[in-house]
């Protein structure tokens, strides 16, 4: 049973003794943020120009204060991890590649190798630079989300930060450009690469070992489909 979420340091502290969180409701009824919020911090449209929408505000906040690992990593949607899981995380959607070697192994494209070898070069990138550096435009490249995507998923990049434009008086606007970094860079090497000793699978145990903890009723069968990369 997981308690009405209220604010970020609720959510945090959640995440934290669970282990992980999807953002929206999905393959598993009742297991989410969307589902386990307070209404007054969900989405509730936009007051003189500005969205309100405080659950949508946290997910920076979280990855600003190093509290949570954020992205899409639970069948392409996103959702919350917590420090102590991610190198098991790592470990098992790595299925024990670093990056360059499963490009060298031939398991990773060449619209893979550009994205991450341009924010290796270049340091953190908002959406929009890393697109118009590698022509993901009209009439240039296509598929820059399935991309990203894949790349969170594999937990190679991930999210930094949300950065909003801004109006002439200094208000914020829209819905935030994602910033992002290899998760090295970000995260550390020792975080992100700790797990390695064990195997994938062993990893994929204890991730879900750890949420049948806090949460026995979860069916493990669900879970696994939940997690696979």
């Amino acid at each position: 049973m997981i308690e009405e979420i209220k604010n970020r340091e609720q959510l945090t502290a959640l995440v934290n003794e669970i282990g992980f969180l999807p953002f929206f409701s999905g393959r598993i009824e009742g297991f989410s943020l969307e589902e386990n919020i307070s209404y007054d911090a969900w989405y509730q449209g936009r007051w003189h120009g500005k969205i309100h929408w405080d659950a949508w505000d946290w997910k920076g906040q979280v990855l600003q204060n190093k509290e949570l690992v954020y992205g899409k990593f639970f069948e392409k949607k996103a959702g919350f991890i917590s420090l102590k899981l991610w190198p098991d995380f790592c470990n098992y959607r790595r299925d024990g590649y670093d990056f360059d070697a499963r490009f060298d192994d031939g398991l990773a494209s060449y619209k893979d190798k550009g994205i991450v070898d341009h924010i290796a070069g270049s340091g953190a990138m908002l959406t929009r630079n890393i697109k118009d550096s590698l022509n993901y435009k009209k009439g240039g490249n296509k598929g820059f989300e399935t991309v990203i995507t894949r790349l969170q998923m594999q937990t190679y990049v991930v999210p930094v930060n949300y950065e909003y434009s801004r109006r002439r008086n200094g208000d914020e606007y829209g819905w935030g450009n994602c910033r992002y970094d290899l998760a090295e860079n970000y995260w550390g090497d020792k975080l992100c690469r700790s797990a390695y000793t064990r195997s994938p699978e062993e990893s994929l145990d204890r991730i879900i070992k750890h949420i049948r903890t806090a949460l026995p009723k979860m069916d493990e069968g669900e879970l696994r489909r939940l997690l696979k990369a």
